[in-house]
């Protein structure tokens, strides 16, 4: 069976995607060793949470998470007093040992007080269930949103 060259062209187009995809599944992030005195990094490869086969897992669930971080935050004096409320979204990375590195703010309260103490809270938790690719542990970026409601 012969193929045209736009039959052709197409399969080309096709293939090309599927391979774009399955390489964009993870990214090179640069992390700063914390052991160097020197502000140089090294860069590891983090997969998405969508894109892993198995997800990262806080340990006990999506409910123990919630209770965990309520438990844990502490409304900031100041905050509190000024009746400032906010949401913050926060990214961090779940490594292959179940640790969380590389804690961030996304998208700020507007307060720094408030962001501050959703990055605390974040630090304190305790190892996470790894994420997998093809029965490999590997490092996943996820994002939680933190309240702070009066």
């Amino acid at each position: 069976m012969k193929l045209s060259r736009l039959s052709l062209s197409l399969l080309l187009v096709a293939m090309s995607a599927l391979l774009f995809d399955a390489s964009a599944q993870y990214r090179k992030v640069t992390t700063c060793n914390p052991l160097s005195k020197g502000k140089n990094g090294y860069n590891i490869l983090v997969y998405d949470y969508e894109t892993v086969d198995v997800r990262p897992q806080f340990p006990g669930g999506e409910r123990s998470m919630i209770n965990f971080i309520n438990e844990t935050r502490e409304y900031p004096y100041n905050a509190y007093h000024n009746h400032i409320q906010g949401r913050v979204l926060c990214s961090f990375v779940v490594g292959t040992d179940g640790k969380l590195f590389d804690i961030q703010v996304i998208q700020g309260s507007g307060d720094d007080s408030l962001d501050r103490e959703a990055m605390r809270v974040i630090s304190k938790m305790p190892r996470w269930e790894v994420g997998m690719v093809s029965n490999s542990k590997v490092n996943v970026r996820c994002i939680i949103p933190i309240a702070f409601r009066l």
